[in-house]
């Protein structure tokens, strides 16, 4: 086997070199296309900048946006959408007590009223919980 000559090292130093600027470059490209991150919306601007997408008829471009701002599932946010597009209001009121009282009580009514996911939405919104820490503030609550 015969051994590499400095001239070799170099040539395989200089294309690892590429090949790590390359990838570096890459990353940067990625995050500077991803824009900076975006504000969270207060659960009334996110019902309204959703409610103005759906009387533009870009229903799609409202269930991304209450991805994009809640962390739902697809399914979820679908569901959102049809929601307040169907009624008009923001969604942890339909179907459920008005929001009176603190966070529990109204927790307490969604979760009575069968909207499980609405009041992790709700809890999101209001305390700025992750959705698991809202998912178990939600499950605790009798």
């Amino acid at each position: 086997m015969v051994g590499l000559g400095w001239t070799e090292l170099l040539i395989i130093a200089v294309i690892i070199a590429i090949v790590v600027l390359a990838v570096i470059g890459m990353v940067r490209s990625a995050r500077r296309a991803a824009g900076p991150p975006q504000p969270r919306l207060s659960p009334a601007d996110l019902n309204a900048r959703a409610q103005a997408l759906i009387a533009r008829n870009k229903k799609i471009h409202a269930i991304k946006l209450v991805r994009e701002q809640t962390g739902l599932g697809l399914a979820e946010a679908k569901r959102y959408v049809e929601d307040l597009a169907a009624g008009g209001v923001p969604l942890p009121l339909k179907g459920a007590a008005p929001l009176r009282g603190d966070l529990a009580d109204r927790v307490r009514g969604l979760k009575e009223a069968g909207r499980t996911e609405q009041a992790v939405l709700l809890v999101r919104g209001e305390t700025g919980m992750t959705e698991d820490e809202a998912r178990r503030f939600v499950g605790a609550i009798g």
